[in-house]
């Protein structure tokens, strides 16, 4: 009796072990493809957040109130305190880096160093001390070229920027924010999120 018992046993059957290998080679390849859209994720955000703090440090600088120095005579007065925009920052680095890391220089009068209190970086209190993906950049009163459909912010504004292009290939990608100044009440008005194109490139 035990004898029959033994050989009743059957084990899988070959179509049954290459639905289980299939659905791990699926099962395999979703992670696979999941995986490197993780890491272009990653890497886009940085784009993100470096393009909002330098939005935000555009925003700051023209809150600031900037008045000329001057020495003044008895009974006269100054002239008044008014609100600008940072002029241009060169871009960081000088070229888009291909499926690179760039390291910015903290040397003074390099990179992120560069500027004054009313133009530049320093102007925009903005720095990066970490190795970047991204060519970012600042201008006033124009755009970057190559992007597509960013809006343009006129004369009046400004546009703050990344390049990239993280595959090594002719595409780049663009993560672009601006502002411009109402003619009619002085204020700054920013665009409501991030321009993309292109993101994963």
């Amino acid at each position: 009796m035990r004898a029959l018992k033994r050989y009743d046993r059957r084990g899988f059957t070959l179509v049954e072990l290459m639905i289980v290998v299939a659905i791990i080679g699926v099962l395999a390849a979703l992670a696979i493809f999941g995986v490197r859209r993780y890491l272009a994720s990653a890497k886009t955000s940085e784009a993100k957040n470096s393009v909002g703090a330098i939005t935000r440090g555009a925003a700051a600088a023209f809150e600031r109130e900037t008045a000329a120095s001057q020495i003044l005579g008895g009974g006269t007065s100054s002239a008044a305190a008014s609100h600008s925009l940072c002029g241009n920052a060169t871009p960081v680095p000088d070229t888009v880096p291909a499926g690179v890391k760039y390291q910015p220089n903290a040397t003074e009068g390099e990179d992120f160093e560069t500027g004054s209190a009313t133009d530049g970086w320093k102007c925009l209190r903005f720095s990066v001390n970490q190795p970047i993906y991204y060519q970012y950049h600042y201008y006033q009163g124009t755009q970057v070229p190559g992007a597509t459909g960013a809006p343009n912010p006129g004369p009046t504004g400004f546009e703050a920027g990344a390049v990239g292009n993280l595959d090594n290939d002719t595409l780049n990608s663009y993560f672009i924010r601006g502002g411009a100044v109402e003619a009619a009440t002085g204020q700054l008005t920013l665009a409501t999120q991030v321009y993309i194109e292109n993101e994963y490139e």
